[in-house]
């Protein structure tokens, strides 16, 4: 309603002296009926969304439209309307009363658009409104898509109810990268967040308590932990130790290889200060990377692959399989045999990035031909494996032409945010799919903008590492740029 008011308020300012919103808008007059459905940017047509999603705004692709005019139906004789030069942008309030009335139910859009020669009214398309809401808000980092070097970067957090966005923490409060930020379930409670360069540590938060700065190299192991995953009781973190290198194609449309030349896994308890160690997870044949516990928290899925010869540079020969390994929490240990879950070997292909859903009914993963660092494989799909049956798919609905690599389930594992560079091959953008009961998966849909073509447009930076969020992460940015910038960290221990 604020919109309304402030539109109101315009039209008087400029002498229309027009008390309604309709009469600011230009009436849509001897349209000509299109056999098509609108073509537009981004692609909302025939999405399924959360009941509390920001409004979908969205402008026509090919940009030559002089205004867009959108009209939103329900079956109960509500509607929702909005016009404008380069996007439409609904009433923030009034969109989100339209969905509440439409729980489960469908909502028709009209759009018409207004060129040289006239109005052009299209085909309707439908919106469906889950009665499955999402979370509160989705962190991510911000980072120019460079390789070698990197300039300003940090990490914010969007309500995704609406267009708010804040900056938790950026690297021009310290010098190094900040990476690697992680949730237990979407819970900002626990917290895990790696800083990398002169100031490296790794700040961990566990039931809200104050932010520590840890070194997590030790004498035991190959390096600083990276690649964080909770245990779903909040006592552990499963992580992966690597060493990484990266070459660049002479003629290739991945244009980057990221690779390991040696990678292990290991299990940090957060109430001892104990790394937990098995050898079946450091073997120097093997790498070992993205450990994830499962939903129950009994066993701790990753990636493996056969190591290559020591300088050898034939990387299209690496490939990972999916492999699980129990675990038992009440004792911190691990089984001694290892599962191949998911034989992409076989196939001539390699799985990265496993996230078992939290009701332990589907494990999404990315398969692409080889390598682990899949952000730049163009050929990078999105597969979902049926926990209970073994069954396993390629996500068609929520896949592109282009690369889909990381991703994250919501705490009630009804939706998935994806990473996917379908936009334009080069920027990583966030997107949405609601996954059902059986395993249905609806289209992919954008991280909704004020103005989306602008924004993208304008924002040269990457969207990396999405998670969700239930609640704002009350995270004190100051502080925490103190506790990088301060020499003192607390090193990690190994179980004995």
């Amino acid at each position: 309603m604020k919109k309304v008011l402030n539109d109101i308020i315009r039209c008087w300012v400029f002498g229309v002296g027009c008390w309604m919103l309709a009469a600011c808008s230009t009436a849509v007059e001897n349209a000509k009926q299109e056999a098509a459905r609108p073509d537009i940017y981004p692609d909302y047509l025939g999405v399924t969304v959360p009941v509390n999603i920001a409004p979908l705004n969205f402008g026509m692709v090919d940009e030559q439209a002089q205004l867009i005019d959108a009209l939103v139906t329900d079956n109960h004789g509500n509607s929702l309307h909005s016009q404008g030069e380069e996007s439409v942008d609904f009433d923030l309030d009034d969109w989100h009363a339209l969905l509440a009335q439409n729980l489960g139910d469908s909502l028709s859009v009209t759009v018409s658009a207004k060129y040289k020669d006239g109005w052009h009214t299209y085909q309707p398309f439908s919106i469906y409104v889950s009665t499955d809401s999402i979370d509160y808000g989705l962190c991510y980092r911000l980072i120019a898509p460079g390789y070698e070097v990197w300039s300003k970067m940090g990490i914010y957090e969007r309500d995704l109810s609406s267009f708010d966005e804040r900056a938790l923490i950026e690297n021009t409060q310290f010098e190094g990268c900040v990476n690697c930020h992680s949730f237990n379930r979407g819970n900002p409670a626990d917290m895990s967040l790696h800083i990398r360069g002169p100031h490296g540590a790794t700040l961990l938060r566990h039931n809200d308590s104050p932010l520590i700065a840890y070194n997590t190299k030790t004498d035991q192991t190959l390096g600083f932990c990276v690649y964080p995953y909770w245990h779903p009781s909040g006592r552990y973190i499963a992580y992966s130790t690597n060493s990484t290198s990266q070459l660049f194609h002479s003629a290739h449309r991945n244009r980057i290889e990221v690779f390991d030349t040696a990678s292990d896994l290991q299990v940090y308890d957060v109430e001892k200060n104990e790394l937990l160690l098995s050898p079946i997870l450091k073997q120097d044949s093997i790498y070992e990377t993205f450990p994830v516990f499962s939903a129950d928290g009994r066993s701790l899925y990753f990636c493996a692959a056969q190591s290559i010869p020591e300088g050898s540079y034939k990387l299209d020969s690496i490939r990972y399989n999916l492999c699980r390994v129990d675990f038992n929490p009440e004792t911190g240990s691990f089984g001694n045999q290892i599962e191949t879950v998911i034989d992409a070997v076989s196939q001539g292909k390699s799985v990265s990035f496993p996230r078992p859903s939290y009701d332990g009914r589907f494990l999404c993963y990315t398969l692409s031909d080889y390598g682990q660092f899949s952000i730049w494989h163009h050929e990078a799909d999105l597969y979902l494996l049926d926990l209970l049956t073994g069954e396993s798919r390629v996500m068609t609905a929520a896949n592109s032409e282009d690369t889909e690599s990381f991703h994250n389930w919501s705490t009630n594992s009804r939706w998935l945010v994806l990473s996917s560079r379908r936009d334009d091959g080069l920027y990583t953008r966030p997107y949405f799919c609601h996954v059902d009961a059986n395993g249905r998966i609806g289209k992919a849909f954008m991280l909704p903008q004020r103005n989306p073509r602008r924004f993208y447009r304008e924002r040269f930076l990457s969207f990396n590492v999405p998670e969700f969020v239930i609640r704002p992460t009350h995270f004190d940015g100051n502080r925490a740029s103190r506790i990088i910038n301060d020499e003192y960290r607390k090193n990690f221990d190994v179980r004995k």
